[in-house]
């Protein structure tokens, strides 16, 4: 890991970290207006998103909107240093996972999604971001990726943005980024 990751991380959440209650939930509700506007560039399905933890962006919103619209949806359960997505649907039950995740129940179908919503902790307008340290959507991304095609859409606030992620050769971009305020079709092409 680059030396400057932890420090741009760290800056990024303490911006995130300061978005009122009220502001975080109207947020939600816009990226989940944007993300429709991808619906069509998610592939067949499954979606798989994330419950929010900490500050994170609330993504269900998102999720139940493309629910409604026909597209099956995955959660990821972590398993030793792997994801695995597994089928749910909203108000499916979730069990207490590692790292204070909510994850599917064991028992549900292990999926293999179509397209990810990916948390961050900050990102950049080519699609680089930087996660929490642990690699787990980098190499999740590395697999499916090399099973088939993959779309994979960022979820974030604005205030996450940074100039610049310093990039890593096991850093896989991201091809859209999704924030309150726009759509990001990244450089990745």
């Amino acid at each position: 890991m680059t030396a400057e990751k932890p420090a741009l991380r760290r800056e990024a959440l303490v911006r995130r970290d300061g978005i009122p209650p009220d502001i975080r939930a109207a947020a939600g509700e816009a990226v989940a207006a944007h993300v429709l506007t991808l619906a069509d560039r998610l592939g067949p399905g499954p979606v798989a998103g994330f419950v929010a933890v900490r500050s994170e962006l609330d993504p269900l919103p998102a999720m139940r909107i493309l629910s409604r619209g026909g597209l099956s949806l995955a959660l990821p359960r972590v398993a030793g240093d792997a994801l695995f997505f597994h089928a749910w649907s909203p108000g499916d039950p979730l069990a207490a996972g590692a790292f204070g995740l909510s994850e599917p129940l064991p028992g549900a179908p292990v999926v293999r999604p179509s397209a990810l919503l990916v948390p961050l902790a900050a990102f950049d307008r080519r699609g680089h971001r930087i996660g929490y340290g642990k690699g787990f959507y980098d190499r999740a991304v590395a697999a499916l990726r090399a099973t088939g095609p993959l779309v994979t859409v960022g979820i974030a606030f604005a205030v996450q943005e940074i100039p610049a992620v310093p990039e890593e050769t096991h850093d896989h971009a991201l091809d859209w980024i999704v924030t309150e305020r726009e759509v990001i079709r990244t450089a990745t092409d």
